[in-house]
């Protein structure tokens, strides 16, 4: 076949050959025609135990769907049904993971954590170097103060003041002193080996003289509840020359893990899109990724940031991480791709692919001698979108045999396990048991669980609109007993628990006020969608000590009360209109970037115009929602369209600034064809996910392009 390769049983994209083998493969010591035979057998073996994995997924579908049209008879019944099935599986005895050679951001610092679009090199630069943060910027260029700038366009001295207000108050809690403020101090000097705080006409020490830990020029370094603070001086800078002690800023370490995506934020449906972000992550393993931008008039070149070197009380140095540790998320098991394909032409899992390429660049990580990702020598991949403990030993084998492939020891590469499918929920410890010599993180997510939910139940009867949802019992169940499974299978100190994203970027005042609850329930990372809240939530980790709220006794859970459906009972027409516009007017904004721009993630404004993240998970929950509705009649296909139709021209009207924007209005729009296409066939994609509809028509779209006429 043309623009192929043949190795073994597989045609190999002549493009993946070149870049693995002019790019990847140099500085390997893996020869590359041993190489592709070596991935051509693999594929021999695994893909077709893929391929069954998600036949057994239509197949609980199925038997879901006529046991909830036929019988709908409550809990205790369906539990019976579920166990007979599979679908509920018994639960393996007590045990405790095992996995070794983790780094100390996963095993020991509860912190933030971001996930970025590998696709774009300066979202990804900004995610990796988000591992220190300014927090007088953060504070400053945000609502968590409230108030206006009076003086537009430069420094505004009073929000000024009441940033370094804030950001003292901070310090005095973090970091306090044996007496006195931080607000009063006028300056910090070492003596001896020791830290002295001046204050007016005395000096004092800190309350804890221990959280002074280094220095180097111009700065003092503390730590707090595993998390260190960076205190900056300089008379000379505008700040700092209006400081008593001379200090300009507080930087905090936010960031300490990434999560760097190829699945729900990207949008890569073939093999040039794919190759680049291949060729991002290699950037990012070996240290040579750039990205070039202009910005008020003036370029910039943004690299990856260097590591911190202090000097500690007793004179030594010590290096402090620059980069956030950075994870990299590999597409599920549904999902084929045109890069490998078999004799026949039958594309391969992307799955597969993704394990096999991610893995060898990140071994370019392992064998470097300076500033590396994993100073434990560890290859962390997240795997999303599992179904159960079958799927979760299916991963497992597959890293088993990737290790084989790229030439590492057993286990090196670990693997984050996202709690967030119904199967995956239910059969949690049994998913952990699964990959437990290497497992480094779980975590929560409302959109892509609400999604499945709604999917698995779509013949039960009509649901709730998604804002109730949130009080759903089965969605607190799942929060509740992903912590408690986690550890209780011995997480603490090995791995992280994690909860989902903050999905308004500019509401960070109310992030502030909610997103510390995640930290309550003893959850070490959570979500954030921006290198600016990394900084601000990481004020979080200061104020709670989530080793002590994980070490507290825990009520056992009833993963049970998981299988409660949440039916709606009845609602006005207005009610269900407005619930109707504001899935509409979310699908459409966010589909027309991802099928005529090719951007996975953005900032969506909602119906109300308030800038809400998007990605896959928001979409699948949207168009599963109306999908559900338009099967039980709560609305009409010609209801639908209505509302499609005139969220189009809200959206049109919204994306009018940008130059890059086509309109859907006055000619035949494949995003909007793809929009209607995915709630009308939603209730048959399977497992509700939107991947293969916007695959096919981000294609289609590009066809359409390269085939337009010149003007």
């Amino acid at each position: 076949m043309e623009g192929y390769r043949h190795f073994g049983d597989h045609q190999f994209s002549e493009a993946l050959v070149e870049f693995v083998e002019g790019e990847v493969l140099p500085g390997l010591d893996i020869e590359s025609s041993v190489f592709w035979r070596r991935v051509s057998g693999l594929l021999t073996e695994l893909a077709p135990a893929n391929r069954l994995l998600l036949v057994e997924r239509d197949g609980m579908q199925e038997q879901l769907d006529h046991w909830y049209r036929e019988f709908k008879e409550g809990a205790e019944i369906e539990e019976v049904f579920l166990r007979e099935i599979g679908y509920l599986e018994e639960e393996t005895g007590p045990f405790r993971i095992e996995t070794e050679g983790v780094d100390r951001e996963i095993k020991e610092q509860a912190g933030p954590q971001l996930v970025v679009p590998l696709d774009n090199a300066r979202y990804a630069l900004n995610a990796a170097n988000a591992r220190w943060g300014s927090l007088y910027d953060a504070l400053y260029g945000t609502d968590v103060i409230p108030g206006e700038s009076s003086n537009v366009g430069g420094y505004d001295p009073v929000r000024g003041a009441q940033v370094i207000a804030y950001a003292k108050q901070f310090l005095d809690s973090a970091i306090p002193l044996a007496e006195g403020s931080h607000t009063d101090v006028t300056g910090y000097k070492v003596e001896e080996g020791r830290l002295l705080v001046e204050l007016a006409g005395k000096t004092t020490v800190l309350k804890q003289p221990e959280q002074w830990v280094g220095r180097r020029d111009g700065a003092l370094l503390f730590r707090h509840s595993g998390l260190h603070i960076e205190l900056q001086f300089d008379p000379k800078h505008p700040v700092g020359m209006t400081d008593p002690a001379s200090l300009k800023d507080i930087v905090v370490e936010a960031a300490t893990t990434t999560i760097v995506d190829c699945e729900d934020s990207v949008a890569a449906v073939d093999a040039i899109d794919k190759i680049g972000v291949y060729r991002n992550w290699l950037g990012l393993m070996n240290g040579t990724l750039e990205a070039t931008f202009e910005k008020n008039g003036h370029m910039f070149k943004r690299r990856l940031n260097k590591d911190r070197q202090y000097e500690g009380p007793d004179g030594r140095l010590f290096d402090l991480p620059g980069r956030s540790l950075l994870f990299i998320r590999n597409v599920g098991h549904l999902m084929t791709t045109e890069l490998v394909k078999d004799e026949s032409g039958m594309e391969m899992p992307e799955g597969i692919i993704d394990t096999v390429l991610t893995s060898l660049i990140a071994k370019h990580d392992l064998m470097r001698s300076g500033e590396r990702n994993s100073r434990a020598g560890s290859i962390y991949i997240v795997k999303p979108k599992m179904h159960g403990s079958t799927e979760a030993a299916f991963t497992n084998e597959l890293f088993d045999r990737v290790e084989d492939l790229i030439g590492v020891p057993r286990h090196t590469i670990k693997v984050g396990v996202m709690d967030e499918e119904r199967r995956t929920s239910l059969n949690l410890r049994n998913c952990i048991h699964a990959v437990k010599k290497r497992i480094v993180f779980i975590n929560t997510g409302f959109l892509d669980r609400t999604g499945d939910e709604i999917h698995s139940v779509m013949e039960a009867g009509p649901v709730v609109r998604k804002q109730e949802m949130k009080q759903a019992e089965w969605l607190n169940t799942y929060e509740d007993s992903n912590v408690a499974t986690g550890l209780n299978c011995g997480f603490e100190g090995r791995a992280q628990v994690g909860k989902g994203m903050w999905a308004m970027p500019d509401l960070m005042l109310e992030m502030m006020r909610q997103k510390i609850a995640h930290v309550e329930s003893g959850a070490s990372t959570a979500w954030v969608p921006s290198p600016t809240a990394a900084t601000l939530h990481a004020l979080h980790y200061h104020t709670v000590d989530v080793k002590s709220v994980q070490r507290r006794e825990r009520p056992a859970v009833d993963r049970l009360r998981m299988l409660s459906v949440p039916m709606m009972a009845s609602y006005s027409d207005d009610e269900i209109q407005e619930e109707l516009e504001n899935n509409c007017q979310s699908i459409l904004g966010y589909v027309v970037r991802w099928v005529e721009q090719g951007i996975g993630c953005s900032k969506v404004p909602d119906i109300h115009g308030v800038g809400l993240m998007e990605d896959r998970a928001t979409l699948r929950i949207s168009s599963q929602h109306i999908a559900n509705w338009l099967k039980h009649g709560v609305v009409t296909k010609e209801q639908v369209r209505s509302a499609m139709e005139r969220m189009r021209d809200i959206v049109d009207e919204q994306n009018e600034k940008d130059p890059d924007y086509r309109p859907m209005a006055g000619h035949d729009s494949v995003a909007f064809e793809a929009a209607l296409e995915l709630v009308f066939e939603g209730h048959r994609q399977p497992n509700g996910y939107t991947e293969p509809i916007l695959h096919r028509r981000r294609k289609e779209f590009k066809r359409q392009a390269k085939q337009a006429p010149v003007n």
